[in-house]
């Protein structure tokens, strides 16, 4: 089954998660440090991007669906710039506003095409201002087709519990990106998309495809799950339902840098889902999302034209 254009037009996913504003700054790298044994890198250019869940949005949105985001950030230059980026892209953000929190920051500075340092710039949400999410959520819910949670453990999602329960209320498709060991919070989602070092925190790790079987299979049925969505960088991704397994194997490419890749699969995934495909209709169009976006540099999307071509 192929979807229409029309179609995924017409698809509308609500986003929930933490968020992040992506800064890269790009230089030359010309000698080593006098001070101690590392480069100099002279900054020429800078650029932002969204992070984390409005990557996830941004996903969506290129694909030609419709997104929102709602999430948590600080009161800060980081927070109004990630909105602006947000709002720029035709995503409607839903951003709730925490004094005391600080808007998580990913700095990348490259040099010679590749990424030399990561500084990260981050703390903790009250759960106050999480909770007065969930009217938001609610209020929401009713004008989108799927809900979408991107859990980066920043603490955004820590009421995610009572808004499955809300959205199963309201017949909604529920898609998580999970984070941490205990995914007891995830319960009753319709699929969970993690990779294989977030499976192996939760499962323990495997030594042959049957064991993996059985043990992702236990852990559906004990999440009172549809399905458990297994991405396995360059061995494919593997899904296990009520009718088994499912695999597809890696489109084979160079792979340039894999940040966001899983953010492209679940955003193609829930965008599909949307659009009224199954999970295992989506599955490899999913699988070819994500092939495409590692073929580029830093945290990319995919557009609908290059999905289908």
């Amino acid at each position: 089954m192929l979807v229409s254009k029309s179609q995924i037009l017409a698809s509308r996913v609500l986003v929930v998660g933490d968020v992040m504003l992506d800064r890269y700054w790009y230089g030359a790298v010309e000698r080593i440090s006098p001070e101690a044994p590392v480069p100099v890198v002279r900054i020429n250019r800078e650029e932002e991007r969204n992070g984390g869940a409005a990557n996830v949005a941004y996903n969506v949105v290129t694909l030609g669906a419709k997104a929102s985001l709602l999430t948590v950030v600080g009161d800060d230059e980081a927070s109004h710039k990630l909105e602006a980026l947000v709002a720029k892209t035709g995503i409607q953000p839903h951003f709730g506003r925490d004094t005391d929190l600080k808007t998580t920051v990913k700095l990348r500075v490259i040099g010679r095409q590749q990424q030399l340092l990561r500084l990260d710039f981050e703390n903790t949400p009250k759960n106050e201002i999480l909770a007065s999410q969930t009217a938001t959520f609610e209020a929401l819910l009713p004008e989108h087709d799927v809900i979408l949670f991107s859990d980066y453990g920043k603490g955004g999602l820590a009421h995610v519990s009572n808004m499955i329960n809300c959205a199963k209320a309201q017949g909604k498709p529920i898609l998580i990106d999970p984070k941490g060991s205990d995914y007891s919070r995830y319960q009753k989602a319709n699929v969970i998309t993690p990779n294989r070092a977030e499976l192996q925190q939760v499962i323990g790790s495997w030594n042959s495809e049957e064991e993996l079987r059985i043990k992702a299979h236990n852990l559906r049925t004990a999440l009172h799950l549809d399905a458990l969505l297994l991405t396995r960088s360059e061995e494919g991704m593997s899904l296990f339902d009520e009718l088994g397994d499912l695999h597809v194997s890696a489109q084979a490419r160079e792979v340039f840098d894999v940040t966001g890749a899983g953010d492209t699969v679940i955003a193609t995934m829930a965008t599909l889902v949307g659009a009224g495909m199954t999970l295992r209709q989506a599955l490899p169009i999913a699988n070819r999302a994500g092939g495409l976006v590692v073929g580029k540099f830093g945290t990319a999307t995919v557009s609908y034209e290059e999905l289908f071509a």
